[in-house]
């Protein structure tokens, strides 16, 4: 089969852009319109994505700023909402975020395997560390905990998780009527799992799915995040502003991958893309001029200082001077050192910055024609430095639709993109095989001990 581009589509409902809910397009309370999310995922749907992702925090505004201008102030948790999008789609695949440090693994193992039964087996579980003081405070701690700290108890988290969705074999439920058997005992397995971080005895109370297990998404891009990122992920988002950097990263991904005794086909590499689509480069360029004039100064500005790792206070500057030194923090070490390169490369003053980071806090902004964003797409999917995208509208529903209606059509006629779904699946549509349960007599574990 042709390789084809895969694609997520990142639907906040507040928008993507710290100014979107300014946009007179924007529904103004979009963020917490359940109508507006049914909307959204029936254009991803229409539009042939392979999922509708969200990010998520455990902090007012993920713990960045409390202006009064910030649409991230408040939104829904996740996997609530995806419960209740998932019987109003047929094929479209939800990837909602939780965290391996405020989350127990039979709490994350459950809420996930029951969106994946709900669904029909279209779940994806995007796991993060979650970088926010503001978070820890809110979970009985005064400060996050250090950086290493989080991946390694990340690391056994998942590890959990995984032995919790193989509590039941495939076939463990039998529900003879007849007999009185609901479920064969010998098919039901312990986790028993004792670790640095954590003891957990399971069965986990909810079966398997159609596809075995909801797919496992990372985000990291630090050391740290790399590692775990080889050791469990299967699609992997990513933010590069340059295809050598995104062919780096790509690359490097894919040998850690293999060195993990992991397929590296069934790890899919998905850098984010922020597109300001027109029909001409004109109307494309006064698309991201219009949204970027409603960027209030005080929340260009807090955005920075969260990105940063709220170690700058970026009042005391001049906004039309080059971005200060940041201390390093424990926070997210990757998107501060990306934030530096992008200051430092473009020549950006602070202000240029927040407006250029505005849109996909540190993914590619692409402004253009439909030919001119698929030129990149390809280039990138054909050199090494993507499997596919992870596309952010910057307002909603416009960028979304303008996608749809434009670039879609565009990746098509160049075969780069499907014109139906493969499955019903998320990891049928993904191309990503089923896991086979552990305790299976036809898993590999199994067979070599026999």
């Amino acid at each position: 089969m042709t390789r084809q581009i895969k694609l997520g589509a990142f639907l906040p409902g507040g928008g993507q852009h710290v100014a979107a809910w300014r946009h007179p397009d924007q529904p103004a309370d979009g963020a917490t319109s359940f109508e507006f999310h049914k909307q959204l995922a029936r254009t991803a749907e229409r539009g042939l994505f392979d999922a509708y992702f969200l990010a998520d925090g455990l902090a007012v505004a993920f713990g960045g700023g409390t202006e009064g201008g910030n649409a991230k102030v408040a939104g829904f948790e996740p996997v609530t909402l995806f419960s209740a999008l998932a019987p109003l789609t047929t094929n479209l695949g939800f990837i909602a975020t939780a965290s391996t440090t405020y989350e127990e693994p039979y709490n994350t193992a459950r809420k996930f395997a029951s969106l994946d039964l709900l669904s029909g087996g279209r779940a994806g579980w995007n796991v993060v560390t979650t970088a926010s003081d503001a978070a820890a405070r809110n979970f009985n701690l005064t400060k996050q905990p250090p950086h290493a700290t989080r991946y390694r108890r990340a690391q056994e988290h998942v590890e959990v998780v995984k032995k919790l969705w193989d509590s039941f074999e495939d076939d463990a439920f039998i529900r003879d009527k007849k007999s009185g058997v609901f479920y064969d005992t010998e098919k039901m397995h312990f986790a028993d799992h004792v670790g640095a971080h954590f003891t957990v005895e399971g069965p986990l109370n909810v079966p398997r799915s159609p596809q075995g297990h909801p797919v496992i998404v990372q985000a990291g891009q630090s050391e740290d995040g790399r590692k775990l990122a080889a050791a469990t992920a299967e699609v992997i988002f990513t933010a590069h502003q340059r295809l050598d950097t995104a062919r780096e990263f790509y690359r490097d991904i894919k040998t850690r991958v293999t060195a993990n005794g992991r397929n590296p086909d069934h790890v899919l590499i998905m850098p984010g893309i922020s597109p300001f689509v027109g029909r001409t480069e004109e109307e494309a360029r006064e698309k991201y001029e219009r949204l970027t004039s409603y960027i209030p100064e005080e929340d260009g500005i807090a955005l920075l200082n969260a990105l940063t790792g709220g170690t700058l206070d970026l009042t005391e500057y001049n906004l039309d001077g080059p971005l200060p030194p940041a201390p390093e923090t424990e926070g997210n070490k990757s998107r501060q050192a990306l934030l530096r390169q992008i200051a430092d490369e473009n020549g950006f003053t602070i202000r240029q910055l927040y407006q250029w980071v505005a849109s996909a806090r540190g993914h590619y902004t692409i402004i253009g024609t439909a030919v001119q964003i698929a030129d990149i797409l390809q280039e990138w999917f054909e050199n090494e430095a993507a499997d596919g995208f992870n596309i952010l509208p910057p307002w909603l529903p416009t960028s979304l639709d303008d996608f749809v209606a434009l670039v879609i059509p565009e990746l098509q006629r160049r075969g780069l993109f499907r014109t139906a779904y493969e499955g019903r699946t998320l990891r049928e549509n993904l191309g990503l095989p089923i896991p086979i349960n552990r305790y299976a007599a036809d898993h590999p574990t199994i067979q070599a001990a026999e």
